[in-house]
C-alpha cells in the first residue's frame, strides 16, 4: 500500500509536468508559425516590388530600344537624304560648268569674231579709224587693193611718210585712239570689300553704287511696271531676249503680241517699243521668265537691257569663280562694262540687224 501510494502521486506529477510541456510546445509551434508567416508576407511584398520593378526597366528597355530604332532609321534616311542632295548639287554644278565652260567659249569665239572684224574692214564698210588712208591722201600709195578687201602693204607705211615724220592724221588718230585711265581709289575700295564676300546682295555699297547710277538709270523706262519686271527677270536670270525673224513680207502696223510665222517668229513690225512706248521697228522680243507674253522692243532698248545683263553675267562669273584675271582686271573689266551701261542710257548703240 506504501508504495501504491508513492506511485500515484509521482504519475500525476510527471502527468501535469507533461501536459505543461505540450502546450509550451504548441505555443512555440503557434509562435513559429505566426513568425513564419510573417516573414513568408514580407517576402511576397518584396516579391510583388521587385516584380513591379522589373516590369518598369522591362518597359523603359523596351522604350530605350524602339527610340534607339527610330533614331537609327532617321539617321540612315537623313544620311540617304544628303547622299541626293549632294549627288543633285553635283550634277547640278557639273551642268553650270558646262554650260559656263559653254559660254565661255562662245564669248572667246565672239571676242576672236569682233577682232576680225575690228582689224579688217571692207570697201561697203570701212573703219576710218583704223585706216587713216581713207582721211589721209598722201597715205594711200602705201596700201593695194587685193580680192576684195583693203590690206596694208607695208607696217610702216600707214603711219609713217617718205621722209621719216608721221603724218598730222595718223598722229591725230593715234591720239584719239590712245585711252589713258587712273583708277579712283573709292570704287576700288568698295570693289575690294565686294570681292571678299561675294554675294549678289545690293546691300553692299560695290552693288548699291552700281544700282543707283548704272543699273536703275539703264533700266528706267516710260514703261515703269515694265521696268521693274524687266529688271527683276534680269536680276534673276529669267530675261529671255529673241530675234523677230525676218521675212519677205512688207512692213506692217501691229501692237498685237501674238506670234505667226515660222518657229513661232514674226516678221520685223514697225510698232511701239513696250517699253518706251514708242513707234519703232522691232527687231528683237522679250520673255519675263519661262511663261508669260512677248514683249517687243526697240533697238536702243535692246541695247540698254543687254549692257545690264552683260554686267550680271560678269560678276555671276567672278561670284562662281569662273573669271580668271587679277583683281585689278576684274576692276577695270566692270568699269568697262559700266560705261556700256551708260552709254547705252544716253542711246548710244550699235544697230546690229
Amino acid at each position: 500500500m506504501e508504495g501504491g501510494s508513492q506511485a500515484g502521486p509521482n504519475s500525476g506529477r510527471d502527468h501535469g509536468s507533461l501536459s505543461r510541456l505540450r502546450s509550451s510546445s504548441l505555443e512555440i509551434r503557434e509562435k513559429g508559425s505566426e513568425i513564419l508567416r510573417e516573414q513568408l508576407d514580407a517576402a511576397k511584398k518584396e516579391l510583388k516590388l521587385k516584380d513591379k520593378e522589373c516590369e518598369r526597366l522591362s518597359q523603359v528597355r523596351n522604350q530605350l530600344e524602339q527610340e534607339l530604332e527610330e533614331l537609327t532609321a532617321s539617321l540612315f534616311e537623313e544620311a540617304h537624304k544628303m547622299v541626293r542632295e549632294a549627288n543633285v548639287k553635283q550634277a547640278a554644278a557639273e551642268k553650270q560648268l558646262k554650260e559656263a565652260q559653254g559660254k565661255i567659249d562662245v564669248l572667246q569665239a565672239e571676242v576672236t569674231a569682233l577682232k576680225t572684224l575690228v582689224l579688217t574692214s571692207t570697201p561697203s564698210s570701212p573703219n576710218r579709224q583704223l585706216h587713216p588712208q581713207l582721211q589721209s591722201p598722201g597715205t594711200r600709195g602705201a596700201y593695194k587693193h587685193v580680192g576684195g578687201h583693203i590690206r596694208n602693204k607695208s607696217a610702216s607705211g600707214a603711219f609713217a611718210s617718205s621722209s621719216g615724220k608721221p603724218e598730222p592724221s595718223s598722229v591725230s588718230i593715234q591720239s584719239v585712239a590712245k585711252e589713258d585711265r587712273e583708277m579712283d581709289s573709292v570704287l576700288y575700295a568698295e570693289f575690294l570689300m565686294w570681292k571678299e564676300h561675294l554675294s549678289l546682295d545690293r546691300s553692299s555699297a560695290f552693288l548699291s553704287r552700281i544700282y543707283r547710277e548704272d543699273i536703275g538709270p539703264c533700266l528706267s523706262f516710260t514703261r515703269s511696271e515694265l521696268s521693274q519686271l524687266v529688271q527683276s527677270a534680269v536680276e534673276n536670270n529669267s530675261l529671255t531676249i529673241e530675234p523677230v525673224a525676218m521675212s519677205a513680207l512688207p512692213m506692217v502696223k501691229a501692237s498685237a503680241i501674238e506670234c505667226g510665222g515660222p518657229n513661232d517668229f514674226r516678221a520685223a513690225i514697225e510698232t511701239k517699243c513696250a517699253l518706251s512706248g514708242v513707234p519703232r521697228l522691232c527687231r528683237h522680243r522679250i520673255k519675263l521668265g519661262d511663261k508669260g507674253s512677248y514683249y517687243y522692243i526697240s533697238p536702243s532698248s535692246r541695247a540698254r537691257i543687254t549692257a545690264v545683263c552683260n554686267f550680271f553675267t560678269y560678276i555671276r562669273y567672278i561670284q562662281q569663280g569662273l573669271v580668271r584675271h587679277d583683281t585689278e582686271q576684274m576692276f577695270w573689266e566692270v568699269m568697262r562694262l559700266r560705261r556700256e551701261m551708260t552709254v547705252a542710257k544716253l542711246g548710244f548703240y550699235t544697230d546690229q540687224g
